[in-house]
């Protein structure tokens, strides 16, 4: 594999509303899912009208840096119940104020990931019954420019997916990736070490789909890296952006176990390693809690009480005596 290019391929560890290190109209496609504001770990926790500012803010920045005809990408989910917020909405409404064109609204099924649960009001009542959401939005926009080409994504061009993506396999329905509905599970925050990751599928699939090898690929809220890896596996450029240094740590960690996949296995490795470790402490830990359980609360062998006034001995036998202490123990448990 080749070594990355140094003049791109950078994170930023900065506020993207002030993208300073990109000129005007540098950028081909930008694909991103930005923060939700529902309290995640990496949230600023707005209301919603300061949340719909900064949004809007970004997004004024995105349109500066975008070559005319360029195409914006956001992965975004409906969030809450107390209201309902539908963010595609709002989101929709931001774009068309800052003059971008709206092309298409894919729904990404996550149905495969997603359980059957269903939250009512009250027992066995549909006085308020509250659905599992298993889809997510992604909003296609363009920067407008009457003379900018189309990019024709053609079927033939399928056959050159890879068959693996991070280490996973990747299969892809012809028919379906020409409709609005895509299906495909989630990432696992486990995995990445991120609160929210997306799988490097959704914006490999939107890279394919709307750039051409070597353009310029942005993602403002880079996160834990996929839309970089998807880029480097698509023979794109990437430009990032990030406020949180230790999530700037996992994107170049996955970056380069990607050019280096012999990291990966031992960097797995010792982690299995440590967690056995961990968990043989905790054994030996409880192990000998119990143990000292029984000796505190363990019967003499002999042993008195007051019959009458007079003192009389009471010796258990050993029998006896393993049973009240096997019995205490399973009620210490």
């Amino acid at each position: 594999m080749k070594a990355q290019d140094s003049s791109w391929n950078k994170i930023y560890c900065q506020d993207c509303r002030k993208m300073t290190q990109l000129k005007d109209e540098s950028i081909h496609l930008m694909v991103t899912s930005p923060p939700y504001n529902v309290t995640k770990q990496y949230d600023e926790n707005l209301n919603l009208n300061e949340y719909l500012a900064f949004i809007e803010d970004v997004h004024k920045e995105i349109f500066r840096v975008l070559v005319p005809g360029g195409i914006i990408a956001l992965n975004i989910a409906n969030v809450g119940r107390k209201p309902y917020l539908p963010l595609d909405c709002y989101f929709i409404e931001i774009l068309e104020k800052l003059h971008f064109d709206i092309i298409q609204e894919i729904i990404w099924d996550k149905a495969a990931s997603a359980g059957g649960s269903c939250a009512w009001g009250s027992w066995q009542s549909a006085s308020n019954p509250s659905l599992r959401d298993v889809h997510e939005y992604i909003i296609i926009a363009r920067k407008p420019d009457l003379h900018r080409k189309i990019i024709h994504f053609s079927k033939e061009q399928i056959k050159k997916f890879p068959e693996k993506i991070d280490d996973k396999k990747f299969e892809i329905n012809e028919e379906e990736l020409f409709t609005n509905i895509w299906t495909f599970g989630t990432e696992s925050a486990k995995r990445v070490n991120h609160p929210a990751p997306f799988k490097v599928e959704l914006p490999y699939r939107i890279i394919q789909m709307f750039s051409k090898e070597n353009d310029i690929i942005l993602d403002p809220f880079m996160g834990s890296g996929s839309t970089a890896l998807a880029a480097i596996i698509a023979k794109r450029k990437y430009i990032g952006y990030e406020i949180k240094h230790r999530y700037i740590d996992v994107c170049e960690r996955r970056i380069d176990e990607y050019f280096h996949p012999e990291k990966k296995k031992e960097r797995i490795k010792k982690e299995r390693k440590e967690k056995k470790r961990i968990n043989e402490e905790l054994k030996k830990g409880q192990r000998n809690s119990h143990s000292k359980l029984i000796e505190q609360h363990s019967l003499p062998r002999s042993s008195t009480k007051l019959m009458k006034g007079k003192e009389k001995t009471i010796t258990l036998e050993p029998e006896k005596k393993k049973k009240l202490q096997n019995n205490l123990l399973s009620y210490l448990k």
